[in-house]
């Protein structure tokens, strides 16, 4: 359960979403992964760590193998775990709200499980991206409804995923899907639900409204999928050539650049997708 007013303590130390590095040195009793490896895993964003062997088993990337793409696997992650939560069926309608780096992953992977996709987002370039990952049409937020577009268009969509994390934008996911659909909320929506209203199109057309979040998967799924396939699976894909992950990094920085990088984010979203931090100036 949260409390009010209570909070992480700043400054966060030994925090990272994911991380791609070189294993140098192991015990003598560790022969996988081997030293020379480049694995992927979290162990929080810095230049070198100990981590426990059994947790990069199955986590070295195919030589030959870009490391960028091994930054993805958990976003990757997130964003299969939210198809999965869609149940999406071959031929289905799906429309996607918010093409950030989680969005346009997950539009690639609703292509890949047979949906026709709609990708939403208020920014040209991600549209532009979704259309290269396979999305049938794209929607400007800026230029109007996306319910309304979608309904005249393809009658309503069978699922949303919702990914933009704004109130507005669920309450639009929810005025978006047909008579008994689904929506997945997948962002982090954060503070009161302001402009999220559960007495209309929610309650009139029986919306199904699921959480989507990488603590675990959905729960009919939970026999047979948990996080870490998730993660091999995705990652599988990418270096099978059927999900292009490294065209969404748009920065590589060293981290001594992270205020820099930090205040991009804060000043100028829009042109930032994924940026990776480098460590080797740290060594």
């Amino acid at each position: 359960m949260f409390v009010d007013g209570e909070t992480h303590a700043y400054p966060l130390t030994g925090w990272g979403y994911q991380e791609v590095g070189e294993v140098v040195e192991a015990a003598p009793d560790v022969a996988d992964p081997p030293v020379g490896s480049l694995v992927w895993g979290i162990w929080g964003h810095r230049a070198e760590a100990t981590v426990p062997a059994a947790k990069l088993v199955g986590h070295v990337l195919p030589p030959g193998a870009d490391p960028l793409t091994g930054v993805f696997a958990r976003v990757g992650a997130i964003a299969l775990n939210a198809v999965h939560a869609a149940d999406v069926h071959l031929g289905d309608q799906l429309a996607i709200f918010g093409q950030g780096v989680i969005g346009l992953l997950a539009t690639r992977l609703a292509v890949l499980s047979g949906a026709r996709v709609v990708a939403a987002d208020a920014i040209p370039d991600r549209l532009e991206l979704a259309r290269g990952f396979g999305a049938a049409e794209v929607f400007d937020v800026r230029s109007g409804s996306v319910a309304e577009f979608t309904r005249k268009r393809i009658e309503g969509a069978d699922s949303v995923i919702e990914l933009s994390g704004s109130h507005q934008g669920l309450h639009e996911a929810i005025r978006t899907v047909r008579r008994g659909g689904r929506v997945v909320a997948a962002g982090f929506y954060q503070g009161d639900g302001i402009g999220l209203r559960l007495g209309e199109e929610f309650h009139h057309n029986q919306v199904q409204l699921v959480s989507s979040q990488i603590g675990g998967v959905a729960s009919w799924l939970a026999h047979r999928w948990d996080v870490e396939r998730l993660q091999r699976t995705f990652m599988r894909l990418v270096h099978e050539g059927q999900v292009e992950a490294t065209a969404l990094v748009s920065h590589v920085l060293p981290v001594e650049r992270a205020a820099e990088a930090f205040d991009l984010l804060d000043q100028h979203p829009s042109q930032v997708l994924q940026l990776v931090f480098t460590f080797e100036e740290s060594q």
